[in-house]
């Protein structure tokens, strides 16, 4: 997708449109299997929850509107510590999404064509999106627009197919599926595990807010409503009519296709085969969706030093293809450990995408709490914020209380990402013991411990060798010590410009001079350069520092600014916010 052209409004909702509506294909399912005939109450608490979440993710969204989602609210209120977690988590979600919407369009294919074997097409699916993205294809505004009326289309005729059903038909089976016991024996206990199932129904939310940077002024707002309506509307209405038109007993075997399924039953078997090739298009969407999120999320990643810098390594048609490769293979992995079962799938799923969400709202009250004076659109409320989150931890402990071994699965793959994580963010500390170590331990072996020296040493020069910059207008000392104090826990980096614009007949102040030098003594690790020019600061001095200086602009910070700032900070091309 190109900066220059930006997307309107039903351009965003279709993108992240795809990715979230998937899901009414196999979430009501879910809620039945645990909720029952009232499935579709525990779909309409969710869609309370996500209306909570429409305001939390405006304000944060709206304050700083970079790409990045979790990672760069937190990247831009806390430690790039706990931004690499949240990055991790949705790594781990966008691997679930690619795997489980793969496997459910194969499933749906099946019924298409019953010779299918699907595992092995599934594995075709993710290998056919690895050779795409490698090639350099991304999704296309237009095909997403189209794929999503489509979708919006068929489900409308499954409601419309379903209701005449039930007219004609009556609803004896409604009656029926009624009078059954209650899933968990108590009302309560169905809707508690129903809704913590059925938040696998609003995954996806977050996706508009890794491209805002590529939405037109005011979109992604409206993409918020518009997510909201459409699974607030279709995934209650499609449980309530599945339990009216289906004997409960009938949903079990047909999990992985109920959608396809109902429409067979209610509207015959054209409406079936719509459904199945409308769900094979919109879950490889998904499928699509999830290569390009996670490689441009894995990119920011390895700028900011966070993942091997070979990630970085380019072909001819400028794809991250290493990036690529890994997140297909960590797919093929849990596909394979899974069996392709949406059960185990639907868990790691939704136990990563509700901590990004948690995260989310942390963020949320780290952006009131560190950044009150930036100007947003839209405010949620403590009290909204709190709900929201209680809400979502309320679901993820559900969702672990269901099937504690799904919690497994997921921490197999979470635990060594952040273990790679939080050795690339302290292998300063890592090199350098590794250098006591070789001092100590090979004194029989000169030569050797020589040439582990040398490299060593050549490699954390390499490290230490990256300059940052700080912008700075009067900075009071306290100011400058936390500047300092962030530096030095999260970059590594022995050099840091701080760079003040002077006005015509201005100079540098002599006091903020002689605490810039107290702190050049006390962080002595930290080599400090101030440099003073004339100008105005905005992009356009950004862009020409950054090239001047051959420093990345995620390498540039500034601290919070007030609601006079003139730029918004996208405009700034992702220069940190840091105090």
């Amino acid at each position: 997708m190109s900066h220059e052209k930006k997307l309107n409004e039903l351009e965003a909702t279709a993108i992240c449109g795809n990715d979230i509506s998937s899901s009414c294909l196999y979430v009501s399912a879910l809620a039945i299997a645990y909720a029952g005939q009232y499935a579709w109450v525990a779909l309409l608490l969710v869609g309370a929850v996500l209306f909570l979440f429409r305001k939390i993710y405006g304000e944060v969204v709206g304050a700083l509107p970079l790409n990045g989602g979790a990672y760069n609210v937190l990247l831009n209120t806390t430690s790039k510590r706990n931004a690499a977690l949240a990055a991790c988590l949705t790594i781990l979600s966008y691997m679930a999404t690619a795997v489980i919407s793969a496997s459910e369009a194969m499933h749906y294919l099946h019924t298409l064509w019953h010779g299918l074997p699907i595992i092995g097409a599934t594995l075709g699916l993710l290998g056919l999106f690895l050779a795409l993205t490698i090639l350099g294809i991304s999704e296309s505004a237009k095909v997403a627009v189209g794929i999503f009326l489509v979708h919006l289309t068929s489900l409308t005729l499954l409601v419309g197919a379903t209701i005449w059903f039930l007219a004609t038909n009556g609803i004896g089976t409604l009656s029926f599926n009624f009078a059954q016991p209650v899933p968990g024996g108590h009302l309560l206990t169905a809707l508690f595990f129903g809704f913590s199932a059925a938040m696998l129904g609003i995954s996806g939310f977050e996706s508009s807010a890794n491209f805002v940077e590529e939405q037109a002024p005011g979109v992604f707002g409206k993409t918020l409503r518009n997510m909201w309506v459409v699974v607030s509307f279709f995934n209650p209405v499609i449980a309530f009519l599945a339990v009216a038109a289906l004997p409960l007993a009938e949903v079990g075997p047909n999990t992985e296709t109920l959608l396809s399924y109902l429409g067979t039953k209610t509207g015959g078997r054209w409406l079936g085969t719509l459904i199945s090739i409308d769900a094979v298009a919109v879950l490889s969407g998904a499928v699509l969706t999830s290569f390009v999120g996670v490689s441009g999320l894995m990119k920011r990643m390895t700028l900011d030093r966070i993942l091997p810098q070979s990630f970085l390594k380019e072909n001819k048609r400028k794809s991250n293809y290493l990036i690529l490769i890994i997140f297909f293979l960590l797919c093929v992995s849990v596909l394979l450990i899974t069996n392709g079962q949406l059960g185990p799938l639907s868990g790691v799923y939704t136990i990563s995408f509700l901590s990004v969400m948690a995260f989310f709202a942390l963020g949320n009250f780290l952006l009131k709490r560190k950044r009150p004076n930036l100007p947003r659109p839209v405010y949620a409320g403590i009290v909204t914020v709190a709900v929201a989150l209680f809400s979502i931890l309320l679901a993820l402990y559900g969702n672990v209380r269901l099937h504690p071994d799904y919690l497994i699965v997921f921490l197999q793959y979470f635990l060594p990402a952040m273990v790679l994580v939080y050795v690339m963010l302290n292998r300063t500390a890592i090199l350098n013991l590794t250098l006591a170590a070789i001092e100590s331990f090979t004194e029989h072996s000169p030569r050797f411990s020589r040439i582990a020296r040398l490299r060593i040493r050549r490699k954390l020069r390499q490290l230490h060798q990256q300059e940052f910059v700080f912008f700075t207008k009067g900075d009071n000392v306290s100011n400058l010590n936390k500047v300092m104090a962030y530096v030095v826990e999260n970059e590594f980096t022995t050099r840091l410009k701080i760079v003040t614009m002077l006005q015509e007949g201005e100079t540098f102040p002599q006091e903020l001079m002689n605490d810039i030098r107290v702190l050049d003594r006390a962080y002595e690790q930290i080599e400090v350069e101030v440099v003073t020019m004339p100008g105005r600061f905005g992009p356009e001095l950004i862009d020409r520092l950054s090239q001047e200086w051959n420093i990345p602009k995620n390498f540039m910070f500034i601290g919070s600014p007030g609601d006079r700032f003139p730029y918004q900070i996208s405009e700034l091309g992702g220069v940190r916010l840091i105090i």
